[in-house]
């Protein structure tokens, strides 16, 4: 996992430009739209690269990140998680440039998509209604639309262009003739103008076509269908719902029409349809890969085994914590549904899963059971586990808490000795394994009970 001192130091230099003009009506659309998704911090560094241009202008003067952490009260990480995430959404491209051992970047920023675009888009759109709800989103509908204009009732007079202008001259075709080489801009320069944003696209690398296309059979749906419109909303659809080539074959089947086209509207709605099934009329959510930047503790470098624990944790995928946990075995499809669960139904942060996978695996004799994740992830929903350090604790204090019952409960039998985590340990001057204390009162009762029997004598 590369850390954000290996790409970016506070001595670094920048400059903003943009790839088009940036409009007033911009700021209500990142403000309603995207802030949603991609929260406060990028919404608010976004904001100030766009502030450091000039009304009009493309491009601002240099400055370091130094200036920039102080403006926004931020540390390094927190801004170059943010950089990261209005990459991933598209508000954002990154240059870098290094010379003598000095690193520059420019900072490109993208118009966000238009109002028509967003609420089309099938994508950007189901996560803002799963995070907003269906009341506000109708309302932000209402909000960026209004009533069509009623022409009706009117005839249409607009002249042409040829029936108000006369061609020119010859001598004036001659004169701008003349000027032809005059009308560029200049090698090194631009005209200043609007650049429509791209929609978000998945790239055709996340999803497995060849293996689509040896499924599908060419009577029922031509190679012809998969136009890239199509593919682009495959691999999309494929994303947003986590659906794997043989779903999606039976999505196809049941979207193409009687002119062997695929209509893309009743693919989306096919898959939409069986995802809300599947998880009890509820839509995905978008979620971060690894620990937000808000939830994590572990800032210094870690120095002790347990605060490199936690920095691995709040660093690292769960799907990377998985396959490490299982000796680098990838998860079925039932435990990668679990954990997409886990982090949607229980909204627990990645940093908290990754425990969560530890405690159950360990638990569990390193099975992934559903009902002991549902169990855990629920009580710690309940008590609002946010970060790594909070999530160890209430397992160190669960498991303390379980061992102290049992020894209560079963007094002549040994105390359990199941595989746990080495976090869950007590350190009292040093470090004592739960084998080697569960033999220390093993030995105390013999020795007590041989006590017993000599003065019974």
């Amino acid at each position: 996992m590369v850390q954000h001192w290996q790409e970016i130091l506070p001595i670094d230099h920048y400059m903003v430009t943009a790839n088009g003009l940036l409009h007033e009506y911009d700021r209500k659309v990142l403000t309603l739209l995207y802030q949603p998704l991609i929260g406060s911090t990028c919404y608010s560094l976004y904001m100030t690269l766009w502030s450091e241009m000039e009304e009009n202008r493309l491009w601002a003067e240099s400055s370091t990140h130094h200036l920039l952490m102080n403006i926004l009260g931020l540390n390094l990480k927190q801004i170059y998680e943010a950089r990261l995430k209005l990459e991933g959404i598209g508000l954002l491209k990154t240059y870098v440039n290094t010379q003598d051992e000095e690193r520059s970047f420019i900072y490109e920023l993208l118009p966000p998509l238009n109002p028509d675009q967003f609420f089309s888009d099938g994508l950007l759109n189901i996560y803002l209604y799963q995070k907003i709800g269906k009341t506000h989103f109708a309302r932000l509908k209402r909000f960026f639309s209004d009533k069509k204009m009623a022409t009706e009732a009117y005839q249409e007079v607009t002249k042409p262009f040829h029936d108000v202008f006369a061609s020119a001259s010859p001598k004036s075709i001659e004169y701008v003739q003349g000027l032809s080489n005059e009308m560029e801009p200049g090698e090194e320069h631009r005209y200043i103008g609007r650049t429509e944003a791209n929609p978000l696209q998945m790239a055709h690398t996340t999803f497995d076509f060849d293996l689509l296309m040896a499924g599908l059979s060419e009577s029922l749906v031509p190679k012809k269908a998969l136009t890239a419109k199509v593919k682009n909303a495959i691999s999309n659809l494929a994303f947003l719902y986590n659906i794997d080539v043989i779903e999606m074959k039976n999505f196809i089947l049941g979207a193409i029409n009687e002119h062997d086209e695929i209509n893309i509207d009743d693919l989306r709605k096919g898959a939409r349809d069986w995802y809300q099934f599947v998880h009890y009329d509820q839509l995905p959510s978008l979620i971060n890969r690894t620990q937000p930047a808000v939830y994590q503790v572990q800032l210094t470098e870690p120095q002790t085994a347990e605060e490199k624990l936690i920095r691995s944790y709040e660093t690292t995928p769960p799907l990377e914590v998985f396959k490490q946990m299982s000796g680098g075995v990838e998860p079925s499809e039932a435990n990668l549904k679990v954990l997409e669960e886990v982090m949607i139904k229980y909204k627990l942060p990645p940093g908290v899963v990754n425990v969560l996978i530890d405690v159950v695996m360990r638990k569990s004799d390193m099975q992934f059971s559903r009902a002991l994740v549902d169990s855990i992830a629920s009580h710690w929903a309940r008590k609002q586990v946010k970060t790594v350090k909070e999530a160890m604790e209430l397992a160190k204090k669960v498991e303390s808490k379980t061992s102290s019952q049992e020894r209560k409960t079963k007094k002549q039998k040994p105390v359990r000795t199941e595989m746990i985590p080495e976090w869950f340990t007590e350190k009292d001057g040093q470090e004592k394994s739960v084998e080697k204390v569960s033999d220390d009162i093993e030995t105390k009762r013999r020795a007590m009970e041989e006590k017993l029997k000599a003065f019974r004598k």
